[in-house]
């Protein structure tokens, strides 16, 4: 899921998603300051990391942001699936590796994520989506016998965790990039939150993170794109929340007229087409909401409205290709529509 470069801006909206190499570009990100008098000046710093910009603001010790950068750059080297050097691709090399204490904690719960989903979200899914060229952008449709092949080494129940060591079954290849941000963005908020801070919005390339509210009480104001890449679909009021979109429209590619777009179903090993145009999960927890947008965009709307039903602990945006809007009860009344979206069909889903 990349996005495109943020900046600060005395607005109130954050926004949320952008574009991808190879595609139309979404609007730029943005990270909401507010313009009234706070306790404190914003200290802000502006990181490249994990293939995307990432904006940190905190009302507190600028020292913090040093100690923010160092933290993000040390899980990029741990998580990251294209370097050699990394802890994940020392498995995929080797099938096995010791893991230190971030990757192993984030391969743990995102296993579990994927126990909850359903395989929905499958972290074992890498080799089909470079199939696709979605990592290296050699765009491709694969032969399906290929990918049928590949489909079979697809298992996140396959994985083996003993102690600190990982274990994976010949063929099989990890990849934590749909949950690596949200834990990212939890990580950098624990920092801030241990060190007294009680405001701070991260914009970790399109993944929000909160911590607190605003310095002047209010909550963050935090705008969802839309997806037909026409301003804004939304705007979100949150305070100590993650707020993290996926959409089709993202990064995608087209061949002999048909769009295929970066988000796979692990079950059948192809671009992921049920009428959802983004998907949009709002949380305490940053590494839940970067799975679960994955994956309630992969299950579609039906199908993520009854699994939300079955939840207490997220609530979502689901945006269609039909011009409707599905927002859930736990916070229909601080989503407000805007632009094109402003007249569209919106449903609240109820338990």
């Amino acid at each position: 899921m990349k996005r495109t470069f943020s900046r600060i801006l005395p607005l109130v909206l954050a926004v949320l998603l952008s574009g991808c190499t190879g595609t139309p570009a979404a609007p730029a990100s943005q990270t909401d300051v507010p313009v009234s008098a706070v306790p404190t000046d914003p200290q802000t710093a502006t990181v490249f990391a994990m293939d995307t910009v990432m904006d940190l603001t905190v009302y507190g010790d600028a020292t913090l942001l040093g100690e923010a950068e160092r933290t993000i750059a040390s899980l990029e080297a741990a998580f990251s699936v294209t370097d050699p050097e990394s802890e994940i691709a020392a498995v995929n090399r080797d099938g096995t590796a010791a893991l230190g204490d971030d990757t192993l904690r984030l391969l743990t719960r995102a296993l579990a994520l994927c126990e909850r989903t359903g395989g929905t979200l499958d972290v074992t899914v890498y080799p089909v989506v470079r199939a696709w060229g979605f990592t290296t952008g050699d765009y491709q449709v694969p032969d399906p016998d290929e990918l049928a092949a590949l489909l079979e080494e697809v298992d996140y129940t396959a994985v083996r965790i003993d102690g600190d060591r990982v274990t994976v079954g010949e063929g099989m290849q990890l990849d934590l990039g749909s949950v690596a941000k949200g834990y990212t963005g939890d990580r950098v908020t624990d920092l801030f939150r241990n060190a007294g801070v009680t405001s701070a919005i991260l914009n970790l390339g399109g993944n929000v993170q909160t911590l607190g509210a605003k310095p002047d009480g209010k909550p963050w104001r935090v705008a969802v794109n839309d997806p037909l890449g026409n301003g804004y679909a939304g705007v979100v009021e949150v305070a100590d929340k993650a707020v993290i979109t996926s959409g089709g429209y993202e990064r995608y590619f087209v061949e002999g007229g048909t769009v295929y777009r970066h988000i796979i179903d692990p079950a059948d090993g192809y671009p992921v087409d049920n009428g959802l145009l983004s998907v949009t999960i709002i949380g305490d927890e940053g590494v839940l909401c970067d799975a679960f947008s994955t994956a309630l965009f992969v299950m579609g709307a039906d199908r993520a409205a009854e699994f939300w039903r079955t939840s207490d602990d997220f609530e979502a945006i689901l945006l269609t290709e039909d011009g409707e809007i599905f927002v859930t009860e736990g916070i229909a009344a601080d989503f407000e529509p805007l632009g094109d979206w402003s007249a569209a069909p919106l449903t609240v889903l109820h338990r």
